[in-house]
């Protein structure tokens, strides 16, 4: 091999090796972006909840059975578009106390509105207004 092949292979392999070394570089930062601004929506989800419409929004009924799993609740209110995130809904519910041992979640049939923000949602919940009460101060 003449000492120039030996250079322009030299030079090739360098060229190939930062390359690789840029792409391993764009990777990383990309996903760092994607971490950081995930991670900025999350603490937002759980530390400024909003509400997923606009008022007046949709009124849903939402059934909880007796001994139900308040992750399958968040799952439940997710697919129902009354919340935006569910992870962000089980740390709120930590928060504002619902689900625990004080304050369990209670069966019924719960009149909610996809203009609630999470919040009013879990305060509902916790407690325990339920449709038949909301019908019956609306008598009164």
């Amino acid at each position: 091999m003449s000492q120039t092949t030996k250079e322009i292979n030299k030079v090739t392999g360098t060229i190939i090796v930062l390359s690789w070394k840029l792409i391993v570089y764009a990777v990383v930062i990309m996903i760092f972006y994607e971490g950081i601004t995930r991670g900025y929506q999350f603490g937002h989800d759980v530390f400024y909840s909003t509400a997923v419409a606009e008022a007046p929004g949709v009124n849903m009924r939402v059934t909880i059975g007796e001994g139900e799993k308040l992750g399958d609740i968040a799952v439940a209110l997710e697919r129902g578009g009354l919340v935006k995130n569910r992870y962000a809904f089980l740390i709120q519910s930590i928060f504002y106390e619902y689900g625990g041992s004080e304050n369990p979640v209670e069966a019924g049939t719960f009149l909610l509105n996809n203009s609630m923000t999470s919040k009013e949602i879990i305060i509902m919940l916790r407690d325990g207004i339920t449709e038949d009460e909301l019908k019956s101060e609306d008598s009164e």
